[in-house]
């Protein structure tokens, strides 16, 4: 869907040049629509050798074992969304450990990036919000080969476990300061 009016003043917008690339610009303020974008994340909590999964209430995945997360809300930081993704979906209490991987899916329509956390499981038994997600728990590798898992979730348990690096961890004392931003590196 094309953007017609300004999302900062309301004016109309038209088509420009910029970059080499045709985008809608508005014709009074010249703001950009650069494109339409969400942020994903993903949490892979580890218990006693068996992974938090839940499983989907709703589109899309209905039906389907998947780890727990959902997306950012716009000035909420990635790392205190993960962990509210997991607190609303199972009530399970987590912290960020790292980035452990990284899905980029440009569509059409919306572009997606999706970044999964290792997390620590800090306390609580999964329990499913009844709305999102109506099964919730920690399974081993075993108990997964009879579930119906996604196959993204498959792939993101296999780099949690068969990964050979520490992947991203947050930098909590960069040595410039964050302005709010989150700072993730590998240490």
């Amino acid at each position: 869907m094309a953007i017609n009016f300004c999302t900062e003043c309301g004016q109309p917008m038209e088509i420009r040049t910029i970059d080499g690339v045709e985008r809608r610009a508005c014709t009074s303020c010249s703001a950009v629509h650069w494109g339409s974008y969400s942020i994903g994340v993903g949490a892979l909590v580890i218990k006693d050798d068996k992974v938090l999964l839940v499983r989907r209430a709703q589109e899309p995945g209905k039906g389907n074992w998947t780890n727990p997360g959902g997306y950012i809300e716009q000035l909420e930081p990635i790392e205190e969304t993960v962990i509210r993704e997991v607190l609303e979906e199972c009530g399970v209490q987590t912290n960020v450990k790292g980035i452990i991987a990284l899905r980029d899916q440009p569509r059409a329509s919306v572009h997606n990036l999706y970044v999964a956390f290792e997390m620590d499981y800090i306390s609580g038994e999964p329990i499913p919000d009844g709305v999102e997600v109506d099964g919730a728990g920690f399974y081993s590798m075993e108990e997964m080969q009879t579930m119906k898992v996604a196959s993204f979730t498959q792939w993101l348990i296999d780099a949690a476990l068969r990964g050979n690096g520490a992947g991203l961890q947050h930098d909590r004392e960069p040595i410039v300061p964050t302005n709010g931003n989150g700072f993730f590196r590998v240490l």
